[in-house]
């Protein structure tokens, strides 16, 4: 096994220290989720992400068990779904996750989306805070929150979130979000970081941005932000891909350059809306 590429950490508002870029497992099919994140692994990465939703996490766990990397160097982050909200199911969703993937510890353990529609949120919250007490998980975070949930999440528990991995890409960009999260000591983490590619990675600016560094679109966007301070997890199924999606090490973008990438942000949205969203992705 490749030994892994040394990757920036942020400390979270719990002391804890996640790596800055890890894999995402969004849409990966079971079937092939061993492979993939094996080959993630062997490319250095050692920031895992996954899901219940996306019925991937044996094939996560197996991968784990055959790299050999010892657990203490792997991060680890999945998520409950929006069906298992409510104190005991997500307490009976969590100890399903750990058996899935092989662990006794999560890492990181997410609230997937905050369902505002049906209003289970801040109880499913008070589980995560449970869960993290017990040993199960290390750090408790959201995904898809928007400043209102978290304005409730602190209202009514006292306590925010160590994360929020939110959409978030050059055409969305999230500004009034993730300065919230700067004054309130949340992490950002960005998914679909490349908003799934095709116009992103063709936009004239960034193919401007890559050609000055001889590099590709998807590494000028993954180190754009790795720059602003995010997490960010993109996901490839592609051996060539994952190892270039980690290759961002060797470039720095100048302020004219991360000019150009603010100017593009069009408040474009690849996924649904968090504000009504309650099925699936």
């Amino acid at each position: 096994m490749t030994r892994a590429i040394e990757v920036p950490t942020l400390t979270l508002n719990d002391g804890a220290e996640i790596p800055q870029l890890g894999f995402g497992t969004f849409r990966i099919p079971p079937e092939d989720a061993e492979r993939v994140v094996l080959a993630a692994l062997e490319a250095g990465y050692r920031h895992i992400d996954t899901a219940a939703i996306y019925g991937n996490e044996e094939g996560v766990g197996r991968a784990i068990a055959a790299s050999g990397i010892p657990r203490d160097e792997l991060y680890i982050t999945t998520k409950v779904w929006n069906s298992d909200q409510g104190r005991d199911s997500t307490l009976r969703a969590c100890d399903a996750s750990l058996r899935r993937l092989g662990l006794e510890t999560i890492d990181l353990y997410l609230i997937h989306w905050p369902v505002p529609a049906r209003d289970r949120y801040v109880e499913t919250w008070r589980a995560l805070e449970e869960l993290r007490e017990q040993g199960r998980v290390r750090s408790i975070g959201v995904s898809n929150f928007q400043v209102e949930h978290l304005e409730r999440l602190r209202d009514e528990t006292g306590t925010v979130p160590a994360v929020n991995q939110i959409e978030l890409h050059p055409y969305l960009q999230q500004a009034e979000l993730r300065e919230y999260h700067r004054r309130h000591g949340i992490v950002t983490e960005a998914w679909s970081p490349l908003a799934k590619g095709g116009e992103l990675l063709s936009d004239p600016a960034i193919v401007a941005i890559a050609a000055a560094h001889e590099v590709t679109p998807a590494q000028v966007v993954i180190r754009w932000h790795l720059e602003l301070g995010n997490v960010v997890i993109p996901k490839s199924v592609h051996e060539e891909r994952i190892r270039a999606n980690m290759a961002v090490f060797g470039f720095a973008l100048d302020d004219e350059q991360r000019a150009a990438i603010a100017a593009l942000d069009r408040g474009l949205r690849t996924g649904p809306h968090p504000d009504t969203f309650t099925g699936s992705a």
